[in-house]
């Protein structure tokens, strides 16, 4: 079990890998939000498996002549180093590349141990930090443009457009899921080539050797890095460069999934040869590279202003230093192992000490290699029961969010509905309020036109007996009549019940004053209450004097008897009195 301890970095650098550069198959995807990142998550984790197991060869080769780890405690140190600066870069939401990490890290190994680096591989790799990048730009440019004018031509109805490029989406993304795979595990396994278990399984269609079982368990680790923490980077590689389209989102994932594919495959570069061409190097890319470089050549076909030069400056220098943290994070990080701990991290050093050849043959080993299978088989389970774990897990906090939410949303409305119905309530008692003033607007309308028409019907029946007593020669007859006449007139001209009328509403109005009044002093009269209003009114003596009836005299004397029932004083102000009350 001491092989499946090591191995333990390998798969954290796969857990870091599906954290990070796996995010760039459905990154675009996501950032336009025509797949969910559950959806994206699947389809990815199932064909980044394929591709690792049945075409994940050719890239770790070519880092095996770079500098080939062959101690099992080396290749730990230098996938873990590898790992921990993936996930630093990660943390900080930068889109790096565990090709760079990894390259960096063996480099290291080898400057620790001695072991040559062959620098004409190193050269091929690192060239490809570039060729990759340029080409998924050219592949994007040309793609973009390709898709712009087939869709301008074809005049698809929105709807379904919208569903072709979901289906689209899906079948490029399970291809760059499978590219990704079959050329990037070697960044993930290809230092544990070498202590390969020399088993074989057969499941009957297919059987899968040692180098197999490895890429298959760096499959998983990358499924599990892609369900658990790559959401961030998605977002990040979907918008945080350029605002993506879904069609610039199909480009985007199709031209990094056909160069990955490209640097991977076998039979392309067989056929290449065949054609009299030199064949493209089998050589683990940067995804997360050549994503960028679809984006640019995307941005330089809409326009160079789209792209968010910012942001790109903190991903390039990301590309910078996870080599050479990487390296030197290696080189020391085997120091400690080798020193601290004991263990060999190169055979080099063992075969110094003349035990390589016991260590290899011994019969022990044999039976730690024949305990893999089992133990391959558990953990495998084990991972599988994470998977399970995990999305059952997902899918409960997703339904306690909707919970949540829909509960938030039925407080709201309900919340809105109760605010509705008090605004309904208070209009409809504001109206029942107007149309009480209406009402009663309307009758003392009516009450002042019946009194008007009485006052006319008066008046027209003083004029006519007026016309007939014009020419009466019986004086005595006539003069008897007008004095009846003028009696009339002068009982009219009372206006008493406009005058009551008038006092009715007063006292209505001022029905506290009144009482605080009555209160203080229990003796007053109607009148003197009258005249108490009516000073607080401020009228005058001869105001008061017509509402009352009286002369201005009897108001002074009213007035005067009046402040001494209220206890005034010579100099106080009764009208201040009586609006202070």
């Amino acid at each position: 079990m001491l092989f499946l301890i090591f191995l333990s970095s390998g798969l954290f650098l796969g857990w870091s890998l599906g954290a990070n550069d796996a995010a760039n198959i459905f990154g675009s995807a996501v950032g336009s939000r025509m797949i969910s990142f559950k959806r994206a998550a699947w389809i990815a984790s199932i064909f980044v498996v394929i591709g690792a197991v049945f075409q994940g060869q050719g890239g770790s080769e070519t880092l095996n002549e770079l500098g080939t780890v062959d101690a099992l405690a080396g290749a730990f140190t230098v996938s873990l180093s590898a790992a921990f600066i993936v996930l630093i870069m990660t943390r900080r939401s930068l889109p790096v590349s565990t090709s760079q990490a990894i390259v960096g890290a063996i480099v290291g190994w080898s400057m620790f141990t001695g072991n040559p680096t062959d620098y004409k591989v190193l050269g091929k790799i690192v060239s490809t930090w570039v060729s990759g990048p340029i080409l998924g730009m050219i592949f994007a440019a040309l793609l973009f443009l390709l898709l712009r004018r087939v869709l301008q031509r074809a005049k698809i109805h929105i709807i379904k457009l919208d569903s072709y490029i979901r289906t689209a989406l899906i079948i490029v993304g399970a291809f760059g899921a499978y590219s990704l795979g079959a050329n990037n595990i070697a960044n993930v396994m290809g230092v544990f080539v070498s202590s390969a278990p020399n088993v074989n399984l057969n499941f009957g269609l297919f059987q899968l050797d040692g180098v197999q079982i490895l890429f298959l368990l760096g499959g998983l680790a990358i499924s599990v890095g892609i369900f658990t923490y790559s959401k961030r980077v998605m977002e990040k590689v979907g918008n945080g460069i350029l605002a993506l389209t879904p069609e610039a989102a199909i480009v985007v994932v199709l031209s990094q999934s056909l160069v990955l594919f490209l640097f991977s495959s076998k039979a392309f570069a067989s056929l290449l040869i065949s054609l009299g061409l030199p064949p493209l190097p089998m050589v683990p890319v940067s995804s997360t590279q050549l994503v960028i470089g679809a984006l640019l050549g995307i941005g330089m076909v809409k326009g160079m202003r789209e792209v968010k030069i910012t942001a790109l400056g903190g991903v390039a220098l990301g590309w910078v230093i996870t080599p050479i943290l990487a390296g030197t994070l290696t080189f020391f990080s085997l120091f400690f192992i080798q020193n601290v701990f004991g263990l060999k991290v190169s055979t080099l050093e063992i075969e110094r000490a003349g035990d390589v050849i016991t260590q290899l043959q011994s019969p022990q080993i044999t039976r730690q290699i024949n305990m893999i299978l089992p133990g391959l088989l558990v953990f495998s389970v084990g991972v599988i029961i994470s998977l399970i774990y995990m999305f059952f897990r997902q899918q409960k906090l997703r339904l306690k969010t909707e919970n949540e939410l829909l509960m938030k949303q039925n407080e709201i409305f309900n919340s809105q509905r109760a605010l509705k119905d008090l605004e309904i309530n208070s209009i409809q008692a504001h109206n029942t309020v107007l149309a009480t003033q209406l009402e009663l607007k309307r009758q003392e309308y009516n009450s002042i036109l019946l009194n008007i028409k009485e006052q006319k019907e008066f008046l027209e029946n003083i004029t006519n007996e007026i016309h007939e007593l014009i020419g009466n020669k019986n004086i005595e007859k006539r003069d008897e009549k007008l004095k009846e006449l003028s009696l009339l007139l002068k009982q009219r001209m009372s206006f008493t019940r406009e005058i009551n009328d008038f006092y009715e509403k007063i006292e209505e109005t001022h029905k506290g004053f009144t009482e605080k009044l009555q209160e203080k002093h229990p003796d007053l009269t109607d009148n003197d209450v009258r005249l108490a209003i009516l000073v607080r009114l401020g009228l005058s003596s001869k105001e008061i004097a017509t509402l009352m009836n009286i002369s201005p005299k009897s108001v002074e004397i009213a007035r005067y008897r009046f402040r001494k029932k209220l206890g005034l004083k010579e100099r106080e102000s009764m009208g201040d009195l009586l609006k202070n009350i």
